[in-house]
């Protein structure tokens, strides 16, 4: 049993970098999916209601809700009212955003310290994520008339959100690897920064 549990403890560094690889598919992922238009009206509800986001839209919440397309819809009427509120263009510039972060944090290999300051940017956007559970109603069950709703029963948009708990932790352990090593490199003399 002891060898089992050695080994275990000799696969934390390889535990890291699956993490940071892990970190780094799901943002180059989801990042490149903001471009496009069923990702970006997904994203509608916890841009429009949140207190720090909203101004980047036109129209204030709750107007969104009667213009949301289903994943796979076309209805070119809600198309157009999204682009007149300004929910493509910011998509475009969040998947943007989220796409540097995961490149940050891709390079790991040639600068760690970029490395570092990647998985700390996705430590921040997943706080701002997790923010989405206080100030947006979708992620909660509604009232339907079931007793089963509000807090704690996460909506599919909730249940989403919460993961981004993983994200940060995720984002801590490989910010602090990444930034040891670049302290290593540093101080062997190695790389001068």
């Amino acid at each position: 049993m002891n060898k089992l549990f050695s080994y275990a403890a000799s696969l934390q560094n390889t535990g890291i970098h699956l993490t940071r690889w892990g970190i780094v598919i799901v943002l180059l992922w989801i990042g490149g999916l903001k471009a496009f238009r069923y990702e970006a009206v997904g994203i509608v509800p916890f841009v429009a209601n949140s207190p720090t986001m909203n101004f980047f839209y036109k129209y204030d919440a709750p107007e969104y809700k009667k213009h949301m397309n289903k994943e796979g819809e076309y209805k070119p009427e809600n198309i157009q009212w999204h682009k007149d509120n300004n929910t493509y263009a910011f998509s475009y510039g969040l998947g943007a955003y989220i796409v540097l972060i995961g490149i940050l944090i891709a390079l790991y290999p040639i600068s760690p310290a970029l490395s570092a300051i990647g998985s700390f940017l996705a430590f921040i956007m997943s706080l701002v994520t997790l923010s989405f559970l206080v100030t947006t109603p979708e992620t909660w069950v509604p009232a339907l008339g079931d007793t089963e709703h509000g807090v704690p029963y996460l909506s599919a948009g909730g249940r989403l959100v919460i993961k981004d708990v993983i994200m940060m932790g995720a984002s801590v352990a490989t910010m602090a690897h990444a930034a040891k090593m670049h302290l290593q490199l540093k101080s062997s003399g190695k790389f001068n920064a």
